[in-house]
């Protein structure tokens, strides 16, 4: 079995002590490609290292919408030209999230549609999916993408309603299920997994956040996207196997892999 990770930051310090070991586990399990979204600008450098010493890591760059205080109208700049002069698996981490914080004025919103939307525009001028970050804000971001269309992407920890996901498939996104999907107390993310057609479905970890349930409290990593698989495939009812050939292929139908690896080589 192949898997595919649409959304790890195997990037990040956490990761820094043994990222070689993790790497070689994942391959000797068959997880055999990641997705490694940027959140801010000042890591895009060290993630394109990182993606470039490990074979099967594929780049997407963007700027998160948590972390709009950290973001300039020159990270917007150098966004667009690093679109430009290379050719990443996706736009992203990007979106909207209007839970991080507990009153959430207008300001911060407009500053994220703003962000938003600006990044939309560059995916949809250089015809890359995105992934997306959304929380309590699928409405929101369901109508930025009616006003600015893209070729698709993925809806990372997807935990919105039945009728809100298959808006986004319409529109061309798989959706993300990871760690989460493993917790007894996930009834509504059961529910999805069970009720959304296989073929809109991806695997992800957030490593290093989100862990699975056998490792709650601790770092989360991309070795344990079997145990989501496991539990996509309970969930459903259907084989290991018939689970992780449908993710992969959906993975495969919104990112062009064998672009970015050669783009990565010419780098």
């Amino acid at each position: 079995m192949e898997l595919i990770d649409t959304h790890c930051h195997i990037d990040v310090e956490e990761f820094d002590e043994d990222r070689e070991r993790v790497l070689d586990h994942c391959r000797q399990t068959g997880i055999t490609r990641m997705i490694v979204p940027a959140v801010m600008a000042k890591t895009w450098d060290h993630l394109t290292t990182v993606c470039i010493d490990a074979p099967g890591l594929y780049p997407a760059y963007g700027l998160h919408p948590i972390y709009t205080d950290h973001h300039s109208d020159a990270d917007l700049l150098a966004l667009e030209k690093r679109l430009q002069d290379s050719r990443p698996i996706a736009v992203g981490e990007i979106g909207l999230d209007f839970y991080y914080k507990k009153e959430l004025s207008d300001s911060d919103r407009l500053k994220q549609q703003t962000l938003f939307d600006a990044q939309l525009a560059m995916a949809q001028e250089n015809k890359l999916p995105v992934v997306l970050h959304v929380r309590k804000a699928h409405d929101a971001v369901l109508m930025a993408l009616r006003r600015t269309p893209v070729v698709g992407g993925t809806c990372h920890a997807f935990n919105g309603s039945l009728e809100q996901a298959h808006r986004y498939i319409d529109m061309g996104f798989k959706l993300g299920f990871g760690g989460m999907l493993t917790y007894e107390r996930s009834h509504k993310l059961h529910r999805l997994a069970k009720e959304l057609p296989i073929d809109s479905l991806v695997l992800e970890t957030d490593a290093p956040d989100m862990t699975v349930a056998s490792h709650h409290g601790e770092r989360n990593s991309p070795e344990y996207l079997p145990e989501c698989l496991a539990a996509l495939a309970q969930t459903r009812g259907d084989s290991l196997e018939y689970v992780a050939e449908h993710t992969t292929k959906n993975a495969e139908s919104v990112f062009s892999f064998d672009s970015v690896e050669s783009s990565v080589n010419d780098t």
